[in-house]
């Protein structure tokens, strides 16, 4: 059961996606309504552990006012809305001294929706050929039409607005690239051949497609080759999109756009407009119901636990599969030669920079620095406690050495 009607985005967020997990999960995992798989059930837990003290939770001390403040630890899973999001704001930072000197487009491969059923059943391998047809097929029309080769970040989205499952590839490409002898080329212009590049796309993709089935390595329900090739002849016929975006030129712009398309996790908490009852409610962009300007209309969605709960873990990243890959000019090997190349141009990664602590930027202040002395604090200890109820202490300090500590910031 669910409804829709129209809403507003909401910027500020208002419920945490975690608490509606805890309130209802040990319920629903009694009668799932689909299989629940080991790497969902783990991407669960850690969301629901994720900043409690369970994982930890730092204590800091100033030595001169004896003030104390606590951080806490962070689940680093890829579904958590919150650790993917700061995840992606440290990487898109990273990636910007990576890119070519020259314009990049939004590009946008999308699979037809008749293949989803075997996507599901085949992930490892399906979406791994995504991947490698999407980029070769841009870099295929790229190198026909300019002779260049472009610098390609693919991101991997199984999700759509309604979190059902909508598989494509979002693309950050140089719009130009290098040449044989590894100049760096801008294209002049807008011009695409969309009709070379979804046939490449398509071709690619079921030319895979059949040589798995032909080494028996699809998991299907065909009944014989003969049924599989009317279905592959049917896929023919559906719509293989491919979306350009305008060029972009200013990197701060490029970067915007590869944080909103990346590493984010599937469900964004500021999307959440309510949680009551067993049911949550959250904001989608409806690109078939347009407004006066062009623009999707925001609306909003209400589903139960039982409905929300499987549609969401669909989107759950397989083990160790990444989601975002690299091609062309940006691939390990090209972007090794560039360095060397165009030092001024190309990225010098930075090898004394810091990894950013758990949640130092997502605080009002740092709790690590006093807010009276303005000095660095000294680390005590940290606390975790167990599915019992038991609090268990851990220190870098011997105990008699944390009781001189705290008698000395009592004083």
């Amino acid at each position: 059961m669910h409804t829709q009607h129209k809403t507003t985005v909401h910027n500020e967020k208002k419920f945490r996606l975690a608490d509606f997990f805890d309130e209802h999960w040990d319920e629903y995992i009694k009668k799932p309504k689909e299989y629940i798989l080991p790497e969902q059930y783990k991407a669960v837990s850690a969301m629901r552990a994720c900043r409690t003290e369970a994982l930890g939770v730092e204590h800091y001390v100033c030595k001169e006012c004896g003030e104390v403040s606590f951080m806490y630890h962070s689940c680093k899973n890829r579904f958590c809305p919150t650790c993917s999001w700061k995840d992606t704001i440290q990487w898109a930072k990273k990636i910007k001294n990576d890119m070519l000197d020259i314009p990049h487009r939004h590009v946008v491969f999308t699979l037809p929706h008749k293949l989803n059923e075997l996507i599901k059943d085949n992930r490892g391998s399906l979406l791994k050929i995504l991947f490698q047809v999407s980029a070769d097929s841009l870099k295929d029309w790229m190198w026909h039409k300019y002779k260049l080769t472009p610098g390609i970040i693919s991101v991997l989205h199984t999700f759509g607005e309604k979190k059902d499952f909508h598989t494509h590839i979002h693309m950050i490409v140089s719009w130009g690239g290098i040449t044989d002898d590894h100049a760096i080329k801008e294209i002049k212009g807008e011009y695409i051949n969309y009709e070379f590049i979804q046939k490449k796309f398509r071709c690619k993709f079921e030319d895979k497609l059949i040589e798995l089935f032909d080494a028996e390595a699809l998991h299907h329900t065909f009944k014989n080759r003969i049924s599989f090739m009317q279905f592959v002849k049917q896929v023919n016929n559906k719509h293989w999109r491919i979306q350009f975006e305008p060029a972009i030129r200013l990197p701060e712009e490029v970067i915007r756009y590869i944080g909103r398309y990346s590493k984010r996790a599937c469900m964004s908490e500021y999307k959440i407009t309510n949680i009551e009852n067993g049911y949550i409610s959250f904001s989608y962009k409806d690109y078939k119901d347009l407004d006066y300007h062009g623009k999707p209309i925001v609306k909003e969605l209400t589903l139960h636990y039982s409905e929300f709960f499987p549609r969401l873990l669909q989107h759950v990243p397989l083990p160790y599969f990444r989601l975002v890959r690299y091609y062309g000019a940006y691939a390990a090997r090209t972007k090794a030669i560039l360095k060397k190349r165009y030092p001024k141009n190309t990225i010098e990664e930075d090898s004394h920079a810091e990894e950013p602590e758990e949640d130092i930027y997502e605080l009002p202040h740092n709790p690590k620095i006093c807010k009276n002395c303005n000095t660095e604090k000294t680390y005590m200890y940290t606390a975790f406690k167990t599915k019992d109820g038991k609090r268990i202490i851990m220190s870098r300090y011997k105990p008699k050495k944390m009781n001189e500590l705290f008698k000395e910031n009592v004083a």
